[in-house]
């Protein structure tokens, strides 16, 4: 793991090491302000560290796209407004020995935050998710996250029902045509230009898909 940690920061991302899941909202904490405009994506793995309730103290402006009730043009102005977020809090689908990392997405809002608009982007990865290079990490897409995240979502793809792509050893978009596919916006985030923009927390425990 320190290698791995070695490599993003070649790469202009901060990394810092989490022995356990219970560790990773106080340094979260260390990487916000008090009255911070946060945002989030959609993230199993921020539910299963307790960084969902941090973002729920009361200490930052959330903006919460899980407000029960919302409608889908309410949501979609929040998607908007976390552009302009002082921090974006989400995991990734996998990071390389390289130091890369590896993000799909349905609706894009997710890997579009990522790569560009929020101040500072906070990526939280269990040591699950490391692959040796980026052909291992899309294969892990089609065949780990995309199939559970549409079990847990509930999206009418074939992967919900195979567990597995359609294509799992074919280019990285092929895919399939299903209204509800969430793997439709494939991102590398590599070197940075924008030094310690992306904070990577790498944990030592299992986390997410």
């Amino acid at each position: 793991m320190e290698k791995i940690l070695e490599a993003l920061r070649k790469n202009n991302m901060e990394a810092y090491f989490a022995e356990k899941k219970e560790d990773i909202p106080e340094i979260v904490k260390g990487l916000l302000k008090k009255g911070d405009v946060i945002s989030c994506g959609g993230s199993v793995t921020l539910s299963e560290c307790g960084v969902f309730d941090l973002m729920k103290s009361g200490d930052y402006v959330f903006l919460d796209r899980s407000v029960p009730g919302l409608s889908r043009e309410e949501v979609e102005e929040i998607y908007r407004k976390t552009f302009s977020a002082d921090a974006f809090i989400t995991s990734a689908n996998a990071v390389t020995r390289e130091g890369e990392l590896i993000n799909v997405d349905g609706n894009g809002n997710r890997v579009a935050a990522i790569t560009f608009g929020p101040e500072s982007v906070i990526c939280i990865v269990g040591k699950n998710k490391i692959v040796e290079d980026v052909k291992e990490g899309f294969h892990r897409v089609k065949t780990v996250a995309a199939p559970k995240n549409a079990q847990r979502l509930g999206v009418d793809t074939p992967c919900k029902t195979l567990g597995h792509c359609l294509y799992p050893d074919a280019d990285i978009t092929k895919g399939c045509r299903s209204e509800g596919r969430i793997c439709a916006h494939y991102t590398v985030c590599g070197m940075q230009r924008k030094k310690n923009r992306i904070k990577v927390i790498l944990c030592a425990e299992e986390l997410g898909y």
